[in-house]
């Protein structure tokens, strides 16, 4: 009795079996010779298909709203920012122009027309520099017709780079504060020391090794610091006051603690000269 009920259900999983693989085949028959599947099928696709838009729709709209959410936190950052930036923008600006109606009122309670920090600048472009006067000269495409006059003083980028030596009609001749020929015309400059102690001295050629220029004549024994800030000095009344050269690199000492000769790291890199500003003074 057990051996016999053992072989119908053998029997039973064999037919289910072939029962299964027989519905298989007949199923991807129908679906091969159909262009569209059976109702069966297509009842159930539309129902997950259904299933499916209604699940996304407000994941989609979610998504979406995440998105705004942080694009609209961006932008109120940004926003703050900008206001800040202009704000800034805004104090410097009167700062600014407080500043100048207090340097007017001096002037004219002086009876100043001009001072040594007044300049007018009139831009030119470097057309000649050859290889064999490379650290001495540059030449521009402003002269005389431009009001450019000799000795007024040169910039570039940050700082100076050197003095018109000299003025034809339509072009000039630029000195630089590179050249080591003793007979250029030398610069008056000055340095205000971290405890306001005034430096002067006179740039006195250029150190091509380190790309340094150098400052001799230095009239005090102040101490001075590697960043200290160079400008001219404004002596001479030719160069206007206050035009950056650059910041103190080392210094060098006699036996007393003198300092006789500063190198400097200039402002503007001289190597690559396109377009200069001539400061024409308004004395």
């Amino acid at each position: 009795m057990q051996k016999f009920s053992l072989n119908r259900r053998l029997v039973i999983i064999i037919v289910c079996v072939i029962v299964s693989f027989a519905l298989m085949t007949v199923s991807v028959t129908l679906r091969n010779k159909k262009s569209t599947p059976p109702l069966v099928q297509q009842f159930g696709n539309d129902i997950v298909g259904l299933v499916d838009r209604v699940v996304a729709i407000p994941t989609n709209g979610l998504s979406g709203s995440v998105s705004a959410v942080s694009e609209l936190l961006n932008t109120y950052q940004e926003n703050q920012q900008l206001k800040k930036q202009v704000s800034e923008l805004a104090q410097t600006k009167v700062r600014d122009q407080t500043l100048a109606k207090e340097n007017k009122q001096l002037k004219k309670e002086m009876k100043l027309n001009a001072s040594l920090t007044d300049y007018t600048a009139v831009s030119a472009a470097v057309i000649t520099r050859t290889p064999s006067s490379w650290q001495s000269q540059v030449i521009i495409n402003k002269g005389a017709a431009a009001g450019v006059k000799k000795n007024m003083p040169v910039m570039s980028g940050s700082g100076l780079i050197g003095r018109v030596a000299e003025v034809n009609k339509t072009n000039s001749k630029v000195e630089l504060i590179t050249d080591n020929n003793d007979s250029a015309n030398r610069f008056a400059v000055q340095i205000t020391t971290k405890s306001g102690k005034t430096v002067n001295g006179v740039l006195s050629g250029y150190k091509a090794t380190t790309g340094q220029i150098t400052m001799d004549n230095i009239t005090t024994k102040a101490k001075l610091a590697k960043g200290d800030k160079v400008v001219t000095s404004g002596l001479g009344g030719v160069t206007p006051k206050g035009l950056y050269v650059g910041t103190v690199a080392k210094a060098t000492g006699s036996d007393y603690g003198l300092a006789t000769k500063l190198y400097i790291n200039p402002a503007t890199d001289l190597s690559a000269l396109n377009i200069v500003t001539v400061a024409v003074s308004k004395q």
